[in-house]
């Protein structure tokens, strides 16, 4: 069972508020010093990955289109218990929309040769985007799956437990296989263990460039964009807080009573 996973590298999103910044013609938001993750349903992917070569065997490969930074979220899924990691980087790469991302990562699959499971989350954790499972598996000619919990294979076939509205189903499907990954009870993404961590910092990860993919120009970067982000607006927040007079909490509570009538809030 030969498993690829494809993860992102994003900007903390638990990171405070008044720290995030957008830049004013790409609408993408700046990092500046802010920590960077590996988005949450990615990690939830590698745990689905690990779980069945568990059971069936094969190898997990990790795959991300980012900037060298993002060799860190390839090792932390390495750390996890990833068999290897291939990290896309390329300044030529650089505002490919979804569709781009889609195109690079099957030209990445098809270079790492017979694949049977691609995995990837089922949300982008910065952007909010749920298309790339689709796309990938478009580009790649794949039978596609998404919002699956988890991925059991039997006599050479998926069994994928796919979250619904009013609980959940299961459904067969033929291998090869693109799947978007939900999270779920079964799927908390693993600890790492100290050693397995060093262990990994050590390794030289493999880094493919626009050339060794033998990728079209016209469908990468800026100028081959179909999705144009036309605005982000941080939401604001406003707060007020009101003090409620009175020596006895008798009196408070009938001041309070009283403020929210006034207010029309009661």
């Amino acid at each position: 069972m030969q498993t690829v996973v494809c993860i992102k590298q994003i900007i903390d999103p638990e990171a405070p508020a008044d720290q995030f910044q957008l830049d004013p013609d790409s609408k993408r938001q700046l990092r500046g010093e802010l920590p960077l993750v590996v988005s949450a349903y990615d990690q939830n992917a590698v745990e689905v990955a690990l779980q069945l070569r568990e059971k069936a065997g094969g190898t997990v490969t990790v795959v991300s289109v980012g900037e060298p930074e993002a060799e860190a979220a390839i090792k932390n899924a390495m750390g996890m218990g990833a068999n290897t990691g291939i990290l896309v980087s390329d300044p030529t790469l650089a505002g490919s929309d979804a569709f781009g991302i889609a195109y690079i990562l099957a030209q990445t699959i098809r270079k790492i040769g017979t694949v049977d499971l691609v995995l990837t989350g089922c949300v982008s954790g910065d952007t909010g985007n749920k298309v790339i499972g689709p796309l990938l598996a478009e580009e790649l000619g794949f039978a596609c799956l998404s919002f699956a919990s988890r991925i059991e294979v039997q006599n050479g076939k998926a069994v994928v437990r796919r979250i619904v509205e009013d609980g959940y189903e299961l459904v067969e499907s033929p291998l090869p296989l693109v799947a978007s990954i939900l999270s779920d009870d079964t799927n908390v993404p693993r600890y790492t263990k100290v050693r397995d961590i060093m262990a990994v910092a050590r390794k030289k990860l493999p880094v493919w460039k626009a050339a060794d993919l033998d990728l079209d120009p016209s469908r990468i970067g800026p100028a081959a964009q179909r999705v144009t982000i036309r605005d982000v607006v941080q939401p604001t927040r406003e707060s007020r807080c009101e003090f409620v007079p009175g020596d006895t909490p008798v009196e408070q509570a009938e001041r309070l009573a009283e403020r929210l009538r006034e207010l029309k809030l009661f």
